[in-house]
C-alpha cells in the first residue's frame, strides 16, 4: 500500500476516534462545567435568578466562587437523606432487579434458537410506550380502588383495601418494573457468548447441574451482573417521575429535592450544588464496577 492511502485511512481513523470524544466534550462535559458554574454562583432575583462567580465589575475580571451552597448542603440534614434515601432505594431496586432478570436472561439464552428474538422482543416491547403513561399505569393498579386491592378482596385475602400507593414499595416496584430490561439484555449478551463447552467440560469432571452453575456459569456472567446493576442503579438515584407519582411525603429521594430547589425555592445554586455532589458520590460505584469488569475480563 502506497503512503498516500495509508495517510488518508490513518486521517480517517483519528476522525472516527474524535467523533465520540467532541460528542462527550458537547453534551457531558461542557454542560457538567454549566453546571459546575451555576453551584458556585450566588443566589439573587432576577433572571437568570443567580449572580455568575466569573464576570466583570467596574471593567475589571471578577471571580468570586461561593462555596456557601456546598456548606449549605452539610448543615441541613434534608438532603442528608435525600441521599441517604435516594442510595437505598436504588440499591434494593438494585438487587431486585437483578434476582429478577437474571433467570428471565438465563432462560432465554437456553431457549431454542428460534424463540430467542421473540423473548428479546417482549422484554424491550414497553419501550415502545411512553415512560410517563407506564409509570401511570402503576398508579391504577396500585391505587386504594386499583386492580391489586380489587383482586385480593375478590380472593378474599384482604378485608379492606391496602394502603400499596404512596409508599417506599410502590417506588422500588415501579423502578423495578421500568429498568428491568437495563439488567436483562446486558445478563443476555454475557450468557449468550458463554461457550457451552465449559459446563458440558465441569459435568464430565462430576459436577451437578446447580453445582456448575455457581462454579463456571455464575462467575463468566460477572461483567454481565455489573453492567446490568450500574444501568439500573445509576439512574434509579436520581430518578424523579417515580418518586414523584407513585412515593409519598416519607418517600424522600434527591431528584424530587433538586426539581423543588429549582422550581419550588428558585434556588439554582443550591439545586446545582446538589447535583453535582450527586456526581461524587456516584463516581465511586462507578470506579468500583471498572474494576470489577476488568478483573471479569
Amino acid at each position: 500500500m502506497s503512503a498516500g492511502p495509508r495517510a488518508a485511512d490513518d486521517r480517517f481513523a483519528r476522525v472516527v476516534l474524535l467523533l465520540p470524544y467532541a460528542w462527550l466534550v458537547l453534551f457531558l462535559l461542557l454542560p457538567f462545567l454549566v453546571v459546575v458554574g451555576v453551584s458556585l454562583s450566588t443566589k439573587e432575583l432576577g433572571t437568570p435568578p443567580f449572580v455568575p462567580p466569573v464576570g466583570f465589575a467596574d471593567g475589571m475580571p471578577r471571580f468570586a466562587p461561593d462555596f456557601g451552597n456546598y456548606a449549605y448542603l452539610l448543615d441541613d440534614p434534608l438532603y442528608l437523606f435525600a441521599y441517604l434515601g435516594s442510595l437505598k432505594v436504588a440499591l434494593i431496586a438494585t438487587v431486585a432487579c437483578l434476582l429478577v432478570g437474571y433467570p428471565m436472561a438465563y432462560g432465554i439464552v437456553r431457549a431454542p434458537a428460534a424463540w430467542r428474538p421473540l423473548l428479546l422482543t417482549l422484554v424491550i416491547l414497553p419501550f415502545w410506550t411512553s415512560f410517563l403513561i407506564r409509570v401511570y399505569a402503576w398508579i391504577g393498579i396500585l391505587a386504594p380502588n386499583g386492580l391489586a386491592n380489587n383482586l385480593l378482596l375478590w380472593l378474599g385475602l384482604i378485608d379492606q383495601p391496602l394502603v400499596l400507593l404512596s409508599t417506599e414499595p410502590a417506588v422500588i416496584l415501579g423502578i423495578v418494573y421500568s429498568y428491568l430490561p437495563f439488567m436483562i439484555l446486558p445478563l443476555y449478551a454475557t450468557l449468550e457468548r458463554l461457550d457451552p463447552a465449559l459446563t458440558e467440560a465441569a459435568s464430565d469432571l462430576g459436577c451437578r447441574p446447580h453445582s456448575a452453575f455457581l462454579r463456571v456459569t455464575l462467575p463468566l456472567s460477572a461483567p454481565g451482573m455489573v453492567a446490568g446493576s450500574m444501568l439500573v442503579f445509576v439512574p434509579a438515584v436520581g430518578e424523579f417521575v417515580i418518586p414523584d407519582l407513585l412515593g409519598g411525603t416519607d418517600t424522600l429521594m434527591i431528584g424530587k429535592v433538586v426539581w423543588d430547589e429549582f422550581f419550588s425555592n428558585t434556588d439554582w445554586p443550591v439545586a446545582s450544588a446538589v447535583a453535582v455532589a450527586l456526581l461524587v458520590v456516584l463516581i465511586l460505584p462507578l470506579l468500583l464496577a471498572q474494576r470489577l469488569q476488568g478483573d471479569g475480563r
